[in-house]
């Protein structure tokens, strides 16, 4: 057994109202790839931002080569070689290889930069790595693969023994995660320990040695690659208590008709996107992050641009380019992001309520305040929203009384499809009981839902049907009464 290079133990965080981590734990040998996995708010992120000084912990240790550390920023982790390769990476692209590798500490030659130096010292590391990328090329040119093996060399001239790998294979082809995997195993031979953090668990048995599972904020366990299956995997990752009751079967009739198809929609990170939603459905939408469940939303709303497919609504094709062309047609949209993009926290409720209808409350000169107060009040009485007036600003107001506020506004609009993108992010059990009633009568009078939910026990509570994405493509579609939490990951993490 290799001698442990670092140990987190014990590891305790608090953000306000949230216990993000509670004994978080985890070990790495010399010359092991480590494998971290979790479902989305499993707390691996949380965690490694503790061990990089990002966030400063609340209890534990964490032991490098034997010494306790408490570093108190990335930088400092750095210096100390522990380096994080991150899914979005830091490289300037319209710099070469050896000028991203050396940015910041460039070999100088009197009062001037060396390049020549530079370029022999780059070409040096590249050839003492296995590498084959000329460090005179701009980095714009290179494949994303090799975008990655960059950084982690960058991350080698630090002395860096730890290297955190997130998500490194996620926007590589089958080659070039062959090309990754390959450059990973000689860091493994040349004694880094490696972190790997990843969503795609049919790749841990080629590249990992251990796997470490994190749920709801605190450690599983860990397990020998070779000794577990990736349906044991899933049990551990999901394995937490269902509060609430999973739907059995769907409350659509089966002869519904069918009010939105999209065809082969393509986009950003949408892979030829297709799927129905009937009348008085609602439609969930798994997966894991970067899987495209909101990017295929936005697209279908008008926010973001779409390259190619067919949309069509009550039975016609329909072209949007805007989101008002999506608001004309009847599809209104409920950002996860609510206080950002559904709202103007600033302005009241009756505000908000009517900001997408005012074209229907205006004179010549002036918005008719009567009528505006009118459907305000009525929407705060069906909505149950705990509002002391119309005129209530919507910041004073809890998060699940603001998430009511932009339904109302889809209402007043008179919307036949909502769209909810994470409808419970961020409000509590009680707001989450309001929510799920809210949806289930909206659906009864004929509105139709698509739900982008990442809590499970929340899709299974209130779709009809789930629809799988991953990496941009759908990879299943599945009726409520076959769906579980284990079939659903099985999905999410399949490769289309």
């Amino acid at each position: 057994m290799s001698e442990l290079l670092l140990s987190i133990k014990g590891i305790q965080k608090y953000f306000p109202g949230v216990h993000a981590l509670d004994d978080a734990r985890l070990d790495l040998r010399i010359g092991e790839v480590h494998a971290l996995v979790g479902e989305n708010g499993a707390g691996k992120s949380t965690l490694m931002k503790v061990l990089t000084g990002i966030y400063k912990r609340d209890g534990g240790t964490i032991l490098y080569k034997g010494k306790e550390v408490n570093f108190s920023s990335p930088k400092e982790a750095q210096t100390a070689g522990i380096g994080i390769i991150h899914q979005e990476l830091n490289l300037m692209p319209h710099l070469t290889v050896a000028e991203n590798i050396y940015i910041g500490r460039e070999p100088t030659k009197g009062m001037f930069l060396d390049k020549k130096k530079a370029n022999k010292d780059a070409r040096e590391l590249m050839k003492s790595l296995g590498l084959d990328i000329d460090p005179a090329v701009e980095v714009r040119k290179l494949s994303v693969a090799k975008q990655q093996m960059v950084e982690i060399a960058k991350a080698i001239t630090y002395d860096s023994e730890v290297l955190i790998m997130d998500e490194p294979s996620a926007a590589l082809t089958d080659r070039e995660i062959h090309e990754l995997f390959r450059f990973i195993r000689s860091l493994k031979d040349r004694g880094h320990g490696i972190i790997y953090i990843s969503h795609r668990l049919d790749e841990l048995p080629e590249i990992s040695d251990r796997i470490t599972v994190m749920r709801d904020g605190q450690y599983v366990d860990t397990v020998d690659t070779d000794k577990v299956t990736k349906e044991q995997i899933i049990s551990m990752m999901v394995g937490r208590v269902i509060y609430e009751t999973p739907k059995q079967q769907s409350n659509v009739p089966p002869d519904a008709p069918v009010i939105l198809e999209v065809s082969n929609l393509q986009g950003y990170n949408v892979k030829n996107v297709s799927f129905n939603l009937k009348r008085g459905e609602i439609l969930g939408f798994a997966g894991l992050v970067g899987a495209g469940r909101t990017e295929t939303m936005r697209a279908l709303f008008g926010a973001d641009p779409i390259f190619g497919g067919k949309i069509i609504f009550d039975g016609k094709e329909v072209t949007i380019g805007s989101p008002q062309d999506a608001v004309d047609i009847g599809i209104g949209y409920l950002s996860e992001d609510r206080k950002a993009l559904g709202l103007m926290v600033g302005l009241s409720v009756r505000d908000n309520s009517v900001m997408s209808t005012l074209d229907r409350f205006s004179g010549k000169l002036f918005v008719n305040d009567r009528k505006t107060e009118e459907v305000t009040k009525d929407f705060i009485d069906k909505l149950s929203i705990k509002a002391h007036s119309t005129k209530q600003l919507v910041k004073l107001l809890s998060g699940g009384n603001q998430q009511k506020v932009v339904v109302s506004k889809w209402l007043i609009r008179n919307c036949d499809i909502l769209i909810f993108d994470e409808p419970t992010r961020g409000i509590d059990v009680g707001a989450k009981s309001e929510i799920y009633q809210l949806m289930a009568n909206l659906v009864k009078l004929g509105k139709s839902i698509i739900m982008i939910s990442s809590e499970l026990p929340e899709l299974l509570r209130m779709s009809d049907r789930i629809v799988v994405m991953c990496e941009g493509r759908v990879t299943g579609e599945l009726d409520i009464s076959e769906a579980s939490q284990e079939r659903i990951m099985h999905l999410a993490t399949m490769i289309a």
